[in-house]
């Protein structure tokens, strides 16, 4: 195993990540993850402070906020990289995490980056490629299997990035800013992919963003990080039925600038 499997390997190995969670609120028993009252400092220095956040299962909720608010840092506490300095993180199932790199092994064909996870978890490269292949049409990789990452969009490369997550654990997905690092143009494509995907999975999501617009277009609910040291400036539940409404979007957007003192 070459030095890019290794760096793979150990990512993957963080991915998986399976907690045991008592959630004892009984109208909190579909929480899938449950953060209360955590705080983080380094070196002295306050990064997240007292911040409370729920996901219910189905749900997809971002944490809105400025760059550099920590909103990473919740994510890594989440996922048992890093350990909050008081308060609780309760995971009931199991994690995968996509990074806003792709991370797609350059010399690997996209079913072999995709099928991945299950290779490390021992399974036989060709079973592994069977049981992702059904999912390449899912995901509008159809026609892609065969292909090397450096034939690929940056957008297609994203789609077979949150693939592999999708493979990884189905469960709860924590996607740090996916779409952060591409054009606006191919930006809009993907979010509207993701939302048709939305209707083909039940996985429940938690998305960071520092992109309002994505965050209301996308999101069930939204909790508003503030500068750090960060804490909850607003939880706003989405309706759903309204995204389509331009008044009722640009009073959401209007709400969270408010509150960002932007």
């Amino acid at each position: 195993m070459n030095r890019e499997d290794n760096k793979i390997k150990d990512l993957e190995s963080k991915d998986v990540l399976e907690f045991d969670s008592s959630l004892d609120s009984d109208n909190r028993l579909d929480s899938k993850i449950r953060i209360e009252n955590i705080s983080k400092s380094f070196d002295g220095d306050k990064i997240i402070d007292n911040i409370s956040i729920d996901v219910r299962e189905g749900e997809l909720v971002s944490i809105l906020g400025p760059s550099g608010c920590g909103k990473s840092t919740i994510f890594n506490m989440i996922a048992g990289l890093l350990k909050q300095d008081s308060g609780t993180v309760n995971v009931n199932g199991k994690l995968s995490y996509m990074y806003q790199k792709d991370l797609l092994l350059p010399y690997k064909t996209i079913i072999d980056n995709v099928s991945l996870p299950l290779v490390l978890r021992k399974e036989k490269k060709s079973e592994a490629r069977e049981e992702v292949r059904q999912y390449f049409k899912v995901f509008g990789l159809e026609g892609y299997e065969d292909k090397y990452p450096k034939e690929l969009s940056g957008g297609m490369r994203q789609r077979a990035n949150f693939m592999r997550t999708y493979v990884n654990s189905n469960d709860i997905m924590l996607l740090d800013e996916p779409f952060g690092a591409l054009d606006s143009i191919t930006k809009s494509s993907m979010q509207k992919w993701l939302l048709d995907i939305r209707k083909k999975v039940t996985s429940t999501i938690l998305l960071i963003t520092h992109d309002i617009e994505e965050a209301i277009l996308l999101s069930d609910r939204i909790y508003v990080i503030s500068n750090k040291p960060s804490s909850v400036s607003m939880e706003i539940v989405v309706d759903r039925d309204r995204i389509g409404d331009v008044e009722y979007s640009f009073k959401l957007k209007k709400d969270i600038l408010d509150v960002l003192h932007v």
